[in-house]
């Protein structure tokens, strides 16, 4: 234990403040049981934060504010590129990125070519939900995010001002790429945003 304690402390003492620390780092240094327990005591002295269930990391430390935290949204993406999956934001999660509502949700879905897990990060969830290659094959910036918006929240839902502000952002996007994301989208969302496309067209 004292020399599992060791390697680890002395690891983390390269690791950049803000970066995330998960047990599978220190692979070789112990025993699965040892590793936990020594980042449990790290956290309970102060040298690192936990901030979830198997996660911790090295806080910022800011003069007037003190201990600073990354995002939720950050520690999803460092998760996502420590364990080598990717991940694309989806349902409500997608419509804040889109910027069609302002309150971040306090449960973010990803579609991720790695494992279902949910994440509790103080207040917050974090869902990686499992999906096919296809739904991870989307190109456009605004195109995919509306595309995996909509397959997870649906559009029989969807109000006239959002349908108008979806369509406006549809206008924005790259045509190859919208093309392109269109082909891989849901028989019932590629009709639906065929029609959003239409409102401008009709309003031109």
């Amino acid at each position: 234990m004292i020399n599992t304690h060791a390697a680890i402390e002395d690891n983390i003492k390269r690791y950049k403040r803000g970066e995330l620390i998960v047990p599978s780092d220190f692979r070789g240094k112990g025993s699965e049981g040892a590793i936990k327990k020594t980042l449990s005591r790290l956290a309970a002295d102060g040298t690192i934060k936990r901030i979830g269930h198997g996660l911790y990391v090295l806080p910022t430390k800011d003069p007037l504010f003190g201990e600073i935290l990354p995002s939720v949204e950050d520690i999803a993406t460092a998760l996502a590129r420590k364990e080598k999956v990717k991940i694309k934001p989806a349902g409500a999660y997608a419509m804040h990125k889109l910027g069609l509502t302002l309150q971040v949700p306090t449960k973010l879905v990803y579609l991720t070519d790695g494992n279902s897990r949910e994440l509790k990060i103080g207040r917050n969830t974090v869902k990686f939900k499992a999906t096919t290659p296809k739904k991870l094959a989307l190109k456009g910036a605004l195109s995919g995010l509306i595309i995996l918006a909509l397959e997870e929240l649906g559009t029989e839902h969807i109000d006239e001002v959002t349908r108008l502000k979806l369509s406006n952002l549809l206008q924005k996007e790259n045509p190859t790429l919208l093309k392109h994301d269109l082909k891989l989208a849901s028989a019932i969302v590629h009709d639906f945003l065929l029609k959003l496309i239409g409102i401008n067209d009709r309003m031109a």
